[in-house]
């Protein structure tokens, strides 16, 4: 990284209190290097465009030239950006401002931090044209405005931790890849950053999933919380624990340790009772069947899909009786039918078996 990035990233620490390692780390990573797009010789940010920002911000005939052009989707993913950050400049922002420049403004992330402009208010513009002219202005405004988005996101705590895991998980969301969080860990400590936070089970926090986050989310509940039970430890989780940790005069910093634990065991309804848990059949893979690995479905969809044939080969089978030929080869069909159900439902049991072995573990290394 240059110079001039790890000058702005220092800076930043200053002005928000947090290690410039992690800082540099974190512009590292969201921007993989590349810190501007340069298009007919001009330096602009990074983006990328979010057809379904557009889709959602756009009615009647807006939203119709829109679709026709195929710069609004109402999926996620829909509109494809190019590979090439110039391309996407003119083939996607540029038309898309002639439909409605604040919305098409709204429906791009801006910058090495790839903030949404959507957020604008949130983060203290007066207007989304603040926010492009603050992201436009050079490499200081892109990182300020990512900056203001891990202080109003509530994320400066996992920084000045050096919490990956808890920082990743904020950040990108839910389906963030473990390798995020590994990449940020491996990044700061190349730039003289410390990593302080280990991924002890003790230490519930955010970006760590299984038992006993579904525990402390139970509980939480109990306290007035409304906290999805879903055994993922995110944002909304840890607001609920600094709630509760502020009401009970303990040191908040969103993290469920031994302190909070116990101050939470009073919502216990008894000393040994077991919150958290999920049978066997409650868990996301027993839910999907399966099929999102790709190893089919439970015992019931898998004999509801198999039988239908089976029951057409064995009435062709009734009529051919006299073309013993073609009845042995209706038997088996039917035969490797059932045995290809067999299949079907070991794979989505054994499947559905190592979900629920998975959820009665608590993880959050990185």
């Amino acid at each position: 990284m240059d110079m001039q990035v790890f000058n702005v990233a220092q800076a930043m620490a200053v002005a928000y209190d947090a290690p410039a390692a992690w800082i540099a780390a974190i512009i590292a990573k969201e921007s993989n290097g590349e810190v501007f797009a340069t298009a007919n010789g001009n330096k602009l940010p990074l983006i990328r465009w979010e057809g379904h920002y557009f889709y959602q911000r756009l009615k009647g005939d807006k939203l119709a030239a829109a679709v026709a052009k195929k710069l609004a989707s109402p999926k996620a993913g829909g509109i494809k950006n190019p590979r090439e950050q110039a391309d996407r400049w003119y083939k996607l922002v540029e038309p898309a401002c002639g439909i409605d420049t604040d919305a098409a403004h709204e429906s791009m992330s801006w910058g090495v931090g790839q903030v949404m402009g959507a957020h604008w208010k949130r983060l203290g513009f007066a207007s989304v044209a603040d926010l492009v002219k603050t992201a436009c202005s050079g490499l200081y405004g892109q990182v300020d405005l990512m900056m203001r988005y891990i202080k109003e996101f509530a994320l400066l705590d996992e920084l000045r931790r050096g919490d990956a895991l808890g920082f990743s998980r904020g950040y990108n969301g839910p389906k963030t890849p473990a390798s995020y969080a590994r990449d940020i860990e491996r990044l700061a400590k190349e730039f003289g950053g410390e990593v302080k936070t280990a991924g002890a089970a003790n230490m519930l926090r955010m970006g760590m999933k299984g038992a006993k986050v579904r525990e402390l989310q139970a509980l939480l509940n109990r306290t007035g919380a409304a906290v999805k039970v879903d055994g993922d430890f995110g944002p909304t989780t840890k607001a609920a624990v600094l709630v509760f940790q502020r009401k009970s005069g303990l040191a908040a910093d969103g993290v469920a340790g031994p302190e909070t634990m116990q101050a939470l065991a009073a919502y216990r309804v008894a000393p040994d009772e077991q919150l958290g848990v999920v049978g066997p059949l409650q868990t996301a893979e027993a839910r999907q069947g399966g099929t999102s690995a790709g190893t089919g479905v439970l015992a019931l969809e898998a004999a509801k899909q198999v039988q239908p044939y089976v029951d057409q080969l064995n009435q062709t089978a009734d009529k051919l009786q006299s073309l013993a030929s073609l009845s042995d080869l209706a038997g088996y069909a039917t035969a490797a039918l059932y045995v290809a159900g067999g299949l079907l439902i070991i794979g989505g049991l054994v499947w559905a078996a190592a979900g629920w072995i998975r959820s009665r573990r608590t993880v959050g290394g990185v």
